[in-house]
């Protein structure tokens, strides 16, 4: 066989190799307790080339875009800048499990297997419905004595109820869904399981500012947020 029919089955052999990791893969990253179940989505080009994006179910984080991924023979690596973590595996003769670790900040075991379209798809986003008077966005600051991080909330009144979602920005551009918040006259509270944490607060009379506590893994900080301008 002439060299160049050689190179190009060797090509060919590649794409279709990195062509059999397209589709839905779950794994449950496991840590201190808390289980994260995570929805890997990768694509195959024409000339093979993979991208690829996650869903971190329990977070409510859906889309998180994978900055670069490679198969070479059944070594899978792929890094998500978006969270500063890394992903190194390797595929079974199969194609159907990725058995590797997870690295962001500590390394941990993480094991992808095929995904029942199912179970690969996200929930429909809830419906708009007219605001409640603490609609909007509230920042505030996590005093941790060396440590200070800022906090953003998004409340959103829908016609499922009330809604949130959590950033810090100062660790990380994504947002975190909420799955429960409950309003009881001034009392408000809001639970984020996806990454350990409830914020229970008192609502200020002229709804400028709620005044509360954050809790996350064992760890109570005193938290006051501030209504911004829109």
């Amino acid at each position: 066989m002439a060299f160049a029919a050689v190179l190009a089955a060797a090509f060919a052999a590649k794409g279709f190799a990195q062509a059999q990791l397209a589709g839905d893969w779950q794994g449950t990253l496991s840590a201190g307790g808390a289980e994260l179940h995570l929805i890997l989505h990768i694509s195959a080009g024409k000339d093979g080339a993979l991208t690829a994006t996650l869903d971190s179910v329990d977070q409510g984080v859906n889309a998180i875009p994978v900055s670069e991924i490679s198969l070479k023979d059944a070594k899978f690596n792929m890094t998500v800048d978006a969270v500063h973590g890394a992903y190194e595996g390797t595929v079974n003769k199969d194609a159907t499990e990725i058995d590797g670790t997870w690295s962001q900040g500590m390394s941990l075991p993480l094991k992808f297997k095929r995904a029942p379209a199912s179970q690969a798809t996200s929930a429909p986003a809830p419906k708009p419905a007219p605001p409640t008077d603490f609609d909007g966005t509230w920042s505030g600051t996590l005093d941790a004595g060396e440590t200070k991080l800022r906090v953003v909330f998004q409340i959103v009144n829908t016609q499922d109820g009330l809604t949130a979602k959590m950033q810090s920005p100062d660790q990380s551009p994504l947002w975190v869904n909420a799955t429960a918040v409950k309003r009881n006259g001034s009392s408000l509270t809001i639970e984020i399981p996806g990454i350990g944490a409830s914020f229970e607060g008192r609502i200020a009379d002229d709804k400028s500012s709620i005044g509360g506590t954050f809790s996350q893994m064992g760890h109570v900080l005193p938290l006051a947020l501030t209504r911004q301008k829109e």
